[in-house]
């Protein structure tokens, strides 16, 4: 059965590589949440002034992989202690943060957390945002074309991404090996 859940850990394009080397992942789309100008633009999402993330909707079999299991993923292979940033990328456009679609998705994003604070002594700032009343409020826009499967392309070729990404990649092979497609 098919599900979806929306990631903000940075930089858009460390995630989606990230998260398209899990079993069960069907999809990975990059794109923007939790801010006020409709359809925004990557520059103007950049400016840090639309107050939207830079996220990832990661369409995924519920029967290969939970959503608990993808959320300790997420937690575990970003920095989620860094307010408003990741490395050196600075701006509430990355912060750490998770939109789930429903009550249950809110309830599992709390405990996720409290199970990271817990195994790594340290408080995670991430946060919970686009509720209201049980249901997701906040409206997702996907990012523009060239920033989808950007790691398995232009990616390759950016030294920025060249910098950060593989050590992702590494931390979930080593951190969450179960989980790892047998090809990625």
């Amino acid at each position: 059965m098919s599900e979806t859940a929306i990631f903000g850990g940075g930089c858009f394009w460390c995630t989606e590589a990230v998260m398209k080397d899990v079993i069960g992942v069907e999809s990975v789309e990059s794109g923007y949440i939790g801010g006020e100008t409709e359809n925004p633009t990557y520059k103007q999402v950049c400016s840090g002034n639309t107050g939207h993330a830079e996220a990832v909707k990661v369409t995924f079999d519920a029967d290969t992989i939970s959503y608990a299991e993808l959320l300790d993923m997420f937690l575990g292979t970003h920095d989620p202690t860094q307010l408003n940033r990741q490395g050196n990328d600075v701006g509430t456009q990355y912060r750490s943060s998770i939109f789930p679609l429903d009550a249950k998705q809110a309830e599992e994003a709390e405990a996720a957390i409290g199970r990271w604070n817990a195994a790594n002594g340290a408080m995670a700032v991430t946060t919970i945002e686009g509720m209201s009343d049980g249901q997701q409020t906040a409206t997702w826009y996907s990012a523009e074309g060239y920033h989808q499967d950007y790691w398995d392309g232009e990616g390759q070729r950016n030294p920025y991404c060249q910098a950060t990404i593989p050590p992702k990649l590494m931390k979930l092979r080593k951190s969450f090996q179960k989980y790892v497609k047998d090809d990625a």
